[in-house]
This record gives structure tokens, sequence and C-alpha cells, in this order.
């Protein structure tokens, strides 16, 4: 056999499919997207109103064609509006608006833009000008939160996803009880790791400076999970922010984390576990919000990053069997991640493989990833091929919210959300929180030295 032949490359392999690569837009392809039967379906209501009001058949034609664009206009920024949205704290990813976000990419130009266009309800409006539709969802899509969801087949997550994203009025907005709450776990978080910097010079401590934003995002999952019925959680992470997490969060006495930096432990038969450094170590406590309270346990890890993930998962499955909780409801996985190893331990990847297996499922675990946009000293166009760290979650269908950490209320708003979405629906779901490392990979690094850049 000459396998360098022009005629055995034309064959193919003898067990070619005849029907692949399935056409892009068949019947069946088609129907599978909901959304561009929406888009139909608006076209020709729009026709159908032209229609009885006496148009003519090029008034028709148009307004068939505005209500189609209009439309397209709309998917694509639920499809690609996370890419123009405001997420990196510090500027160093250089996004620039895609054109197809743009009016005129979709015909809209000089005074098309301000000719009102049958959208059908969609944005919670019947009628709207191009130019207040791009306004609207640059405000829903573009802004500190971005979301990654149109890949999900199930069209009630869609649409669960939507109606807490679009809408004229539809704004991150906090009570100002709510606004006070978030500013003191910020504050709490900020000021513990300045007290450690000052006291503990030099020790090594893995800080969550820079990342603060993470504390009240843990404190809402507590409280809003609560709510929705979860009364045990289970979480793991890795090294950075867990003295943080241990003090204001978990409630670890101080006198204990101090003692551990001194060499020792306020009481060993208290605070549990022995012979670790401090910042591996994990707890157990009860916090209480709103007159609910929920147990809270914070496994031990190891420094091998993400590989406490199958532990927190096998927990909460055995929590689960062991009290009876079928669906999950009850007992809550919570993960925290860091940007590099996210996306970069095929661990990760074998545990959302896990998440749909009748076997192993735990109803769903809230992914948070501390995207510090740097692991160790790697750059992030050094350290994966995907756009996001948070890539790899697309494999089971798992929507991710992209947020900028420099605004606590947005993070807390994904996380509020993320709860709400996993107590409904028992999935996955991934929070991308973009921030910043202020300081060296440890505190005995020398960033400009390790990492110039």
């Amino acid at each position: 056999m000459d396998f360098h032949s022009e005629s055995e490359r034309e064959q193919g392999p003898s067990w070619a499919r005849p029907n692949w690569p399935v056409v892009e837009l068949d019947a069946l392809n088609d129907g599978l997207d909901p959304t561009r039967q929406e888009i139909a379906q608006v076209a020709a209501k729009a026709g159908a109103r032209a229609t009885a009001s006496g148009a003519s058949a090029a008034e028709i034609e148009q307004a068939a064609r505005d209500s189609v664009a209009a439309m397209m206009l709309i998917r694509t920024y639920r499809v690609r509006g996370h890419l123009a949205a405001d997420l990196d704290p510090l500027g160093l990813a250089k996004r620039e608006m895609p054109a197809d976000l743009t009016p005129e990419f979709h015909g809209f130009k000089g005074d098309a833009l301000d000719r009102p266009v049958y959208i059908g309800g969609a944005l919670g409006l019947e009628k709207a000008t191009a130019r207040e539709i791009v306004e609207i969802l640059r405000r829903n899509y573009c802004g500190k939160v971005g979301l990654e969801y149109m890949y999900i087949n199930d069209l009630k997550e869609r649409r669960f996803l939507q109606e807490r994203m679009e809408g004229k009025d539809a704004r991150i907005a906090f009570t100002p009880e709510g606004k006070k709450s978030i500013l003191t776990k910020v504050v709490q978080a900020e000021q513990w790791e300045k007290f450690l910097a000052r006291k503990y010079v030099g020790t090594k401590r893995f800080g969550l400076d820079g990342g603060e934003s993470m504390i009240p995002a843990l404190e809402a999952v507590i409280k809003y999970g609560g709510a929705y019925g979860v009364r045990t959680m289970v979480l793991g992470m890795s090294h950075r922010g867990r003295l943080n997490v241990l003090a204001n969060v978990m409630a670890k006495p101080y006198r204990a984390i101090f003692s551990e930096f001194a060499g020792g432990s306020a009481n060993p038969d208290d605070v549990g576990g022995s012979g670790d450094v401090k910042y591996h170590l994990g707890t157990s406590s009860d916090r209480e919000f709103d007159g609910i309270r929920v147990h809270l346990s914070l496994v031990p890890n190891p420094s091998h990053l993400e590989a406490v993930d199958p532990v927190v998962l096998g927990k909460t499955r055995a929590q689960q069997v062991l009290c009876g909780d079928a669906d999950g409801a009850e007992v809550l996985p919570v993960l925290l991640h860091g940007d590099a190893a996210f996306a970069g331990q095929g661990i990760v990847s074998e545990c959302f493989g896990f998440s749909g297996i009748p076997g192993y499922a735990t109803g769903g675990c809230i992914h948070f990833v501390i995207n510090n946009q740097v692991g160790f000293t790697t750059s992030p166009q050094f350290a994966r091929s995907s756009p996001y760290p948070s890539d790899v979650a697309k494999a089971v269908q798992a929507p991710i919210f992209h947020v900028n950490g420099d605004d606590p209320e947005a993070v807390t708003f994904a996380c509020k959300v993320a709860i709400d979405f996993r107590q409904k629906f028992k999935r996955d779901i991934v929070i991308d929180m973009w921030c910043y490392r202020r300081f060296g990979h440890n505190e005995g690094d020398e960033p400009s030295f390790t990492q110039p850049q």
C-alpha cells in the first residue's frame, strides 16, 4: 500500500462514516439550538405585525430583516459578551471589543441605529432600537461580570441564567446593610494579611493579598446556601489564602493560628492535626446566618495542588449517603482553586468527569478559581493553551462566571447566582475571579526577580 499516493489520501480511512461531518445547519442540528428557532419566530412575528399594519412588501421585508439582525445581535452578546467584559483589575489583558458585538456588524448604521425594531419580549422589551439594545447588553454582559453559558444544552438552565443577567433594569444591587457586610469582610481579610505581614515578617503564609474579595464571596455561599437548604458545607483549597479563610470564614481562633506561627499549637485537642505546616491544616465549625446553622468542614490538604479535590467530593458523597440526602440539597462541596492548577492538573478534569455519574455525583460542586494571573513564576500565556483557566469546565457544560476581583459586590452577586443555580439544577458551576498577587509566590519570594514582568 502506497501511503503517499493521491488515491489513498482521497479515500480516507476504511471506517469513515458517510454522515460525518454533520452539516452544521441541517434541520436536525438547527432544532438542537432553541435560540435559532427563537430568531425565526421573532422574524415571522415582525413580518406579520407589519402586514397587519398595512405596510408595503418592502417595509414588511425590512421589518423582518431588522428583527433577525437584532436577535442575532442579542444572541452574539449572550455567546461572546464575556470577551468584552471588564475583568482584569490590573489592565494587563488587552481586551478589544470584538467586531461582531457592534451594531454595525449586524447592519445597523446611521439612522437605522434609532429605528424601533420588534424583538418579541427579549430583554423584557417588545420593541427597542439597536442603540438601546447594545446599551443594555453591554451593561448586562460586558461589565464587571462576564458569563459563559450558551454551550449548555438544557434550555431551562440557559433561561435561568439569562433571567438573572439580562434586562433593561438588571443591576448588581445590594441593600445598604448588605454593602456594609461585604465591606466588613473585605476589611477583615485585608487587615488580617497586613497584621501577619507586620508581626511575622518574611514568614511563609501564602497571603490572599489582591484577592480579598474571596472572603465575602464565601460568606455569601454560606448565607444563601443556608437559605436554600444547605446544612453542611465541605470545603477544599490549596495554600493561597488558607489562613485568611481559617480565621475569617471558619472562625478558627486567632490564638491557635498565632501559636502555629510560633511553632506550636494553642490546644492540639481542639485544633486537630499536628506535624504539618499551618497553611495545610483544616478545621470545622458552625456558622449561623438568619437563624440557620450551617456546619463547615475545611479538609486538610497536602502541598500537591488539587489533590484534595476528590477527597472533598468523596467526603461530601459519604455524608449525603449517611444522612439520606439523595439529591444533594443539604450537603454542598465547595472547591477553591488556583488558575494555573485548575487548567493544568489532570485531576481537575477527572473530578469534572465524575460530576454526572450516578455512583459519584454530589449534586453539583461550586468551583471558585482564585485567578491571580500567575502560576508561581509563570505567566498565563506560557501556562495554558486556552483563553481562560476555567475552560476545562465546558466539558461538562458547567456555566462559568468571570468576575473582576476588585469589585466585591460583583463577586458576591456571582456567588449568589451560583448557589441558586446549584440548588435548582444540582450541577457544577464555576466562578473565575480575576485578581492579582500583590507580593511574591510566598513571603520569602522577591517577585521582581522571579517574575520581572
